[in-house]
Formats: structure tokens, C-alpha cells, sequence
């Protein structure tokens, strides 16, 4: 018995479909040269006729599953549970949900894909762009899991994917915006922690990001910007870019974010305007916005009401905010400085 049973069936399970794509290529590649004679006196190659468009196999997985037949929803959760290796708790979190709730979302969409014999295949290189918004969503998803400590092996993961996406689809400006804002919160990994402990963004020593690696994704906005894009992964990207700046502009953060939220419609992006809002104008205008959201299982809703809460002397209601955070919050440096923050209060 492996150690990591459910590990070890992932990996099998990607194996063996790795091995599939490549028997169809195969067979592809046979079959071409069989109609097509001739191919025979040429100088290609088998190899070069059967040359897959895409530039990595894992890549080749994720859009194979991202099937347009499924709700994009559903398409992302299973990518992220067959190939990315999520745990369906994992996945539920990034999407919100009670765990058994997205238990009965990926049964659905598995009942689906048996129901209707929806084909395991790569797509053709036309029908990308119908599957790329589930694929960017997968990325992204796979990268927000990584980002806590002890998990930069998923960062780093998708961050490689973003890079050989941006390859496959140059033209695409979500692609360089997904790919530019994952290089922008990555470089400050570093500075994130210090002994074992979360450290704020204003509080983080600058000399420990990646001056490289902010370099490279500030060049990918201005290639998403320079493409005419200006959709979600291109605004937050932007928005990453300006965080970074010695003396972020708040006000321009504010502007882009509501930007964002009228893409959106998400009221996780209207908290993220409050915390700028509150640095342009004010905690009191930052706590109006958080009072109207309905977050109530959210973490980060908890914890940035109880910081706006403070700031305003509301010391009482602060520490009740900070309670509720800590009963969502798992072990771990977040509950660390979740804790110190509630003690400071007392």
C-alpha cells in the first residue's frame, strides 16, 4: 500500500493519460502518413508532422478536460481535482463552498461526462480559445493554492504552465495578465514570512523580492496592455504592478478595482477595493463598502472589517470581528498573526 493512496492514484491516473495522448498522437501521425504519400519523398520528419501545438504535456491535460460541455465551474473543479492534485476541501475553499457541496458539483460532472460520452481529446488548435477562460481559471487556482507557505511547489507549477501558455497563445492578453499578475505576487514570496511568521505587505523588506522576477511581470503587463487587453487577469495584473511601486497610488488602485468589480460582479473584489479605499480615503468609507458585502464564511472578511474596526478605535467590535476570523482560519502563520492581533486588542 502507498503512503499517499489518493496521491498515488492521481499520479497513476496522469500517467496513464499522458500515455493515452501519446498513442493517439502516434496513431495521428501514422494515419497522416498512410493518406498522405506524398509526404514520402519530403524532408519531414515523423516527429515534425505529428509535432503536438502544444509545448508540455500537463498543459495538454488541462485543456483536454476543460470540455466547453461542462459549466466552466465544473470544468475547472475537476481539472483542478483529476490534474492538479487538489483535494476536493482545497478546491471547495477557492470556490467558497462546503466541501460537500462541491463533492455533489464534481459527482454531477463526472454523471455528465458518462451521460453524454463526452470525448477525452485535445482539442484542435481553432477550438483553444473556447476552453482558455476555464484553463486560465485552473492556473490561477492552482497558483492561489500555492502561494501559502510550504506550497510554493504549486506556484511554481503554475507559474510554469502561465509561461508555456504564453507561447502557445501570444496574442492572448489574458494569458500575459494571468501570467504577469502570478509573477508579481510570487516575487514577494520571500519577504512574506519571517521565522515561520506572516508579515503585512508594508511591513515586508523590499530587499528580499525578486527584482528579477518583478521585472519580467511588469514586461508581461505591458505586452497584455500593448495586445488591447483589459479584461480581469490584465486588471489585476495591473493593480499587482502598482503594489509594488514605492509609493503605491492608491487612488489609480481604487479606480482599477472598480473596474474589476464591474467585470467581476464578485464581492471577494469589492473587499479588495475596501482595503484600497481605505488607504486613499479612509477607514470609515473603506468599513461602509465591507458592511454591505455578505461574506459571513470568508476569512479575510472577518479580518480586514476588524483592521478597518481598529483603526477606528472600535476596539470591542474588533475583537469580535478577530473571533470570528480565528473560527475560519486553520492552523497555521495566518491564525498566528490572527491571534496576535485579537491579544494586542485585550
Amino acid at each position: 500500500m502507498p503512503e499517499n493512496p489518493a496521491g498515488w492514484l492521481v499520479a497513476t491516473g496522469r500517467n496513464r493519460a499522458i500515455d493515452r495522448i501519446r498513442r493517439d498522437r502516434t496513431l495521428a501521425v501514422k494515419t497522416q502518413l498512410l493518406e498522405a504519400p506524398m509526404f514520402a519523398n519530403d524532408n519531414f520528419t515523423e516527429d515534425e508532422v505529428g509535432e503536438s501545438d502544444f509545448p508540455d504535456e500537463r498543459l495538454e491535460l488541462v485543456f483536454t478536460c476543460c470540455h466547453p460541455a461542462l459549466a466552466v465551474e465544473a470544468q475547472v473543479a475537476l481539472t483542478l481535482r483529476t490534474l492538479g492534485g487538489l483535494t476536493t476541501e482545497e478546491i471547495a475553499r477557492a470556490f467558497l463552498v462546503a466541501p460537500e457541496t462541491m463533492k455533489r458539483r464534481l459527482t454531477r460532472a463526472k454523471e455528465k461526462i458518462r451521460g453524454a460520452g463526452i470525448p477525452f481529446a485535445v482539442p484542435s488548435p481553432h477550438r483553444l480559445p473556447d476552453r482558455l477562460g476555464a484553463v486560465l481559471a485552473v492556473v490561477y487556482l492552482v497558483f492561489n493554492e500555492g502561494y501559502g507557505e510550504g506550497r510554493g511547489d504549486l506556484a511554481a507549477e503554475a507559474i510554469r504552465l502561465g509561461r508555456l501558455l504564453a507561447v502557445l497563445m501570444p496574442d492572448e492578453p489574458e494569458v500575459h495578465g494571468l501570467l504577469a499578475l502570478m509573477l508579481l505576487h510570487d516575487a514577494r514570496r520571500e519577504a512574506r514570512f519571517a521565522g515561520g511568521e506572516l508579515v503585512l505587505m508594508a511591513d515586508q523588506d523590499r530587499t528580499l523580492w525578486d527584482a528579477g522576477q518583478i521585472a519580467e511581470g511588469r514586461e508581461a503587463v505591458e505586452r497584455a496592455i500593448a495586445l488591447r487587453g483589459g479584461g480581469p487577469y490584465v486588471v489585476q495584473a495591473a493593480i499587482a504592478s502598482l503594489h509594488v511601486d514605492e509609493e503605491p497610488d492608491w487612488e489609480e488602485i481604487c479606480v482599477l478595482y472598480a473596474k474589476l468589480v464591474r467585470q467581476t460582479r464578485s464581492q471577494v473584489v469589492e473587499l479588495n477595493r475596501a482595503v484600497a479605499v481605505a488607504e486613499a480615503r479612509g477607514a470609515e468609507e473603506a468599513l461602509a463598502l465591507v458592511e454591505s458585502l455578505d461574506l459571513d464564511g470568508y476569512r479575510y472578511f472577518h479580518s480586514t472589517r476588524a483592521a478597518l474596526l481598529c483603526r477606528l478605535g472600535l476596539n470591542a467590535e474588533a475583537r469580535a470581528a478577530y473571533e470570528r476570523a480565528l473560527e475560519l482560519t486553520a492552523d497555521g502563520p495566518e491564525r498566528r498573526f490572527l491571534e496576535r492581533k485579537l491579544g494586542a486588542l485585550a
